[in-house]
């Protein structure tokens, strides 16, 4: 028995179904099936089912690439749809825990003290991680005006800077420090690789499936 080369490749790829020939257009699989009948062995030639076997395996292939290729494209759609809603989003103020640029304004902060909590500090850290600030606040989930001073009670310098909050119920510190959220103002929106990303006041970025809250200004 004589066993083509050309039929045993092309036996071997149809079973393996490599990346290759996923990529491949209708008429080279033509081609390519046209070279396997005339080298196939004449005294042992291949079934007709095993020929319309391979065609309908190419076609599923084929539609469910076109099938990908319009998802590909609806998906492309949703990305302009949502960047036109987060348009609207740009000069708004939007709450989120990231941290907090300092201008002359006071910045309006939320935070969530510990259920038994009756001493609530905001603690202040500079970029290089350094506390630069620790402030008695309010016992409260009410929003806070934050003015920014250091230990000493002077101004801080402006910049970004990262807030958290510890709870205590007398001296005893409750569980470790929560996030503190804060509102800025949406200066840009950008799309990317992993969704679409605002820009907040201070050149701080941040996802917007984070947005807690929005208001205006």
């Amino acid at each position: 028995m004589i066993v083509s080369p050309v039929s045993t490749a092309q036996t071997a790829t149809t079973a393996r179904a490599p990346k290759a020939a996923i990529n491949a257009d209708f008429d080279t699989f033509l081609k390519m099936m046209t070279v396997q009948m005339r080298n196939q062995d004449p005294l042992n030639p291949v079934d007709s089912a095993d020929y319309a076997v391979q065609l309908a395996t190419f076609s599923g292939v084929e539609q469910q690439m076109k099938t990908n290729q319009l998802l590909d494209g609806l998906a492309s759609q949703f990305g302009v749809l949502g960047m036109a809603q987060l348009a609207a989003w740009v000069g708004q103020e939007a709450r989120a825990a990231v941290p907090v640029y300092l201008g002359t304004d006071p910045v309006t902060l939320t935070y969530t003290p510990a259920a038994q909590a009756d001493r609530a500090v905001l603690v202040v850290k500079n970029l290089n991680g350094e506390v630069v600030a620790r402030e008695d606040v309010t016992v409260s989930t009410e929003p806070y005006e934050w003015l920014g001073a250091d230990i000493a009670g002077n101004p801080l310098d402006n910049g970004i800077y990262t807030l958290s909050l510890e709870s205590y119920r007398g001296e005893e510190q409750l569980g470790l420090p929560t996030p503190v959220e804060s509102y800025a103002q949406i200066m840009e929106a950008r799309s990317g690789a992993n969704g679409p990303t605002l820009v907040l006041q201070g050149g701080i970025e941040v996802a917007a499936t984070q947005i807690s809250a929005l208001r205006v200004p």
